[in-house]
């Protein structure tokens, strides 16, 4: 169907939660995460894995990813959970800022329609669009486990909408 690449800061909490959800809820997808800012090779906090297994996921033998050009070739759709997420990309990576933007942007204002991805989602004029504190889905970083899994009960709820539009598009 599509790749859909999520990008967090340290690709250890919400990219995480977010690409395990959405392998359930789209399995036709292929699905990447990746980290603005990241130690390569270090696997998820007990923290998120105790949130997603309270939810009924998993990701097992995650190791965390530094985003890189390959990663945002490949996708289709390119969701940051920050606005500056947004921006890294648009900074670092600039070709891929048509098809980037939050989570929450996505789910507002990506709709199904009968046009193809890439038309609907170019339509969007998001490298243009100006980043909105709305937008953020703040980090759990640093946070007790409670804080972790109410971070993971927002992200299935975006993930689900996400993934119903990208399914039903």
């Amino acid at each position: 169907m599509g790749h859909v690449l999520f990008v967090c800061t340290g690709n250890a909490a919400r990219s995480v939660m977010a690409g395990a959800m959405f392998e359930q809820l789209a399995p036709d997808w292929n699905v990447t995460t990746a980290g603005t800012h990241v130690i390569e090779g270090q696997p998820m906090s007990w923290r998120t894995r105790e949130a997603l297994a309270r939810l009924g996921y998993s990701a097992n033998g995650h190791r965390s990813h530094q985003l890189q050009n390959s990663d945002l070739d490949a996708a289709d759709v390119v969701v940051g959970f920050e606005g500056w997420h947004i921006a890294y990309v648009r900074r670092t990576h600039s070709a891929a800022a048509f098809k980037t933007a939050t989570m929450k942007r996505w789910c507002r204002d990506l709709h199904p329609g009968t046009t193809s991805l890439t038309a609907r989602v170019t339509a969007l004029g998001l490298a243009q669009v100006e980043i909105q504190p709305w937008e953020d889905l703040d980090d759990p970083a640093g946070g007790d486990v409670e804080v972790v899994a109410a971070c993971a009960r927002d992200v299935l709820d975006l993930t689900t909408s996400l993934a119903s539009v990208l399914t039903n598009g």
